[in-house]
């Protein structure tokens, strides 16, 4: 029933962009392991590292989409969810280091021997098995969603009010992780990270299996989306965008429709923590960050919301600049995102999606930008539909 369920979101683009991720999660690790460093098509190990961390970008815009997009719900706080589930995977990785740490403790992490603390918190408990953390990556945030959707929801807080909510949210997280006796590491956060299920993070073949599930996770979320988004749910999401009064009027219990794709969408950002964590091997209360929210934001409205598959090209095409800005020019950076920014949503409402679909307006014309200049691109006529 899963797979047919899945297998309805394969429709259309979705199919071949999901299609395109799984080859990836497969021809990346083969270039990476089984080509010769002076082969032309050889992938080397930190690219590998650097592309799977842009998957987990992708998939925590893909979240984000699926609330801001589909339901109207702008948040400005997954990247709490995002770092909630990167610090339940890092509570992992460091109890696998047991013995050895710098100090030899075959329990506690080195931060709490050296913050004198003499026995391993309740909440650590489990997290030496990895059934245990991967379950927590999902429910933690999944948790906190559902705790603050449901009053939020049920007191019928919408619009602006929400949004600087869920970034008080965020920011409240960032000061309670500051603190050493909260006992995950304080500024420094949880690093130095020696395997993941007994293999080694410092080795090819891990790194490519960290990428492979990246991609697999990514894949599966997006027909995840993809599926929701067709069902009648998706439907009533729809409506719930256009029209929440109209919605609830219809009989339609909006607050457990939208506390549901909250909840689902906070467990999308916390899995693409979990994937972030081991690939980039640090976590650090920085990713509490408001403004790290606000660049999730960013980059689904440049890549197109409400499209699913604009969101991940949003993510990784602005990632990729960044890579390459903050090492040529990093102290103009943010100056070319805010630009990027304000230009796309000057000159590209629809965003980068806005450019590979044609659609229609009132008057019969294209509204794509390119077909203004390019008058073939104008027999593409989708009638606004992304998918």
């Amino acid at each position: 029933m899963i797979s047919r369920f899945l297998f309805k979101g394969l429709q259309g683009k979705i199919g071949w962009v999901a299609g395109a991720i799984l080859l990836l999660s497969v021809l990346v690790p083969f270039c990476n392991l089984m080509l010769p460093e002076s082969h032309l098509l050889y992938v080397p190990d930190y690219a590998v590292s650097l592309f799977g961390k842009y998957l987990t970008y992708a998939l925590l815009a893909l979240a984000l989409d699926l609330v801001w997009g589909y339901c109207g719900i702008l948040s400005l706080g997954h990247g709490a969810f995002f770092a909630l589930g990167g610090y339940a995977m890092g509570m992992y990785l460091m109890r696998q280091i047991g013995p050895r740490g710098v100090y030899g403790d075959p329990i506690l992490p080195d931060f709490m021997v050296f913050l004198n603390w003499s026995e391993l918190p309740w909440y650590w408990w489990g997290f030496d098995q990895f059934w245990f953390a991967a379950l927590m990556t999902l429910l933690v945030p999944g948790a906190l969603a559902f705790v603050f959707g449901w009053f939020a929801f049920r007191s019928r807080v919408t619009g602006v009010y929400l949004s600087i909510i869920t970034q008080a949210l965020t920011f409240a997280l960032l000061l309670a992780f500051f603190r050493n006796d909260m006992g995950f590491g304080g500024n420094n956060g949880l690093t130095d990270f020696k395997d993941i299920l007994g293999y080694s993070l410092q080795t090819g073949t891990t790194r490519a299996g960290l990428f492979a599930a990246s991609a697999i996770a990514l894949a599966v979320c997006l027909m995840l989306s993809s599926a929701l988004i067709r069902s009648r749910l998706g439907k009533v999401l729809i409506a719930i965008r256009e029209s929440e009064s109209r919605a609830r009027f219809l009989g339609y219990r909006v607050e457990h429709v939208k506390l549901f794709v909250f909840v689902l969408s906070a467990m999308m950002a916390g899995l693409a923590g979990a994937l972030y964590v081991p690939q980039v091997g640090i976590i650090n209360p920085g990713e509490f960050a408001p403004a790290n929210s606000i660049e999730v934001v960013i980059w689904t409205a440049i890549g197109g919301r409400g499209t699913l598959i604009g969101p991940l090209l949003g993510a990784i095409s602005v990632n990729l600049g960044k890579s390459w800005f903050t090492a040529a020019l990093p102290d103009y950076w943010l100056f070319a995102l805010g630009a990027l920014f304000v230009a796309v949503t000057l000159f590209l409402p629809r965003g980068l999606m806005g450019l590979f679909s044609g659609y229609s307006t009132k008057s019969g014309k294209s509204g794509n930008p390119l077909t203004r200049w390019l008058p073939f691109l104008a027999s593409d006529r989708t009638g606004g539909k992304d998918q």
